[in-house]
């Protein structure tokens, strides 16, 4: 016999209510499931590169998941429509959740990043801007979609935007401005710390932007295409190698 059970209730995360027989409406409703997308991301980066950015930044966005979890029980605003979703609507996580990683990101690629150079000023300065344009749309779409599909009102969307974008840029200038800056200040010794201890030694953590300005894209890859020229010139040579010994030896055969 099954054992009783509670009411059952949606996962927020993934599910997502829209018109379907609204287009614009479906895919508003993948717009507003893509930070989901982040959360994997931030782990596939961690693990792979092991970057003190990536995981600071990490750390961040959860922290700021708890921050909205906590506003969220003190104003007690509810949804415009109470029907969707589940918890209160003040401030909208998803927006805050967006403003955060666009104006980290893009901190950071003000500050820091150094994009590969196309050999033309113009064309590296409108890349750039593809990208900051990029951030913003995508955040836009995504704080746009919780207000469209009724989720949120555009004041709450709004504040999360607001809250998003602050927590982000003052996350930025704790974890990366100040220590580049300044490295002998408390963050900076801090940072230090972080990057030289037992723990982070063993677990090979890195900071790629202190000394590479791409955070070492371009150098890890120039060292790929040695090491692979070299291989590829070692196969070539044993594949002459074999074939001169098999013409040695069909001429004894002979």
């Amino acid at each position: 016999m099954a054992a009783p059970r509670g009411p059952l209730a949606p996962l927020d995360l993934t599910h997502v209510l829209y018109d379907d027989s609204s287009w614009l409406s479906f895919a508003l409703a993948l717009v507003t499931l893509s930070p989901i997308l982040l959360m994997a991301s931030y782990a596939a980066l961690a693990v792979q590169t092991r970057e003190y950015l990536v995981l600071a930044m990490w750390a961040g966005q959860f922290a700021g998941e708890g921050f909205n979890w906590v506003l969220k029980n003190i104003v007690k605003q509810d949804r415009p429509d109470e029907s969707l979703g589940s918890g209160y609507g003040f401030p909208s996580s998803h927006s805050q959740y967006m403003g955060y990683f666009a104006s980290f990101l893009m901190c950071h690629l003000y500050f820091r990043h150094q994009f590969a150079t196309t050999g033309s000023g113009v064309v590296d300065v409108l890349w750039r801007g593809m990208v900051y344009l990029a951030l913003v749309s995508w955040t836009g779409g995504v704080a746009y979609s919780r207000y469209y599909l009724g989720y949120h009102s555009v004041s709450q969307v709004l504040w999360g935007l607001g809250i998003g974008v602050g927590l982000g840029t003052t996350a930025y200038t704790l974890v990366e401005l100040i220590p580049t800056r300044w490295p002998m200040s408390a963050l900076g010794q801090f940072k230090a710390f972080l990057l030289t201890n037992p723990v982070s030694t063993w677990c090979q953590l890195r900071d790629g932007w202190a000394v590479w300005e791409d955070g070492g894209r371009e150098d890890e890859w120039v060292r790929w295409r040695i090491r692979w020229e070299q291989q590829r010139k070692r196969v070539k040579e044993k594949q002459v190698d074999g074939g001169a010994n098999d013409n040695r030896l069909k001429r004894k055969l002979i």
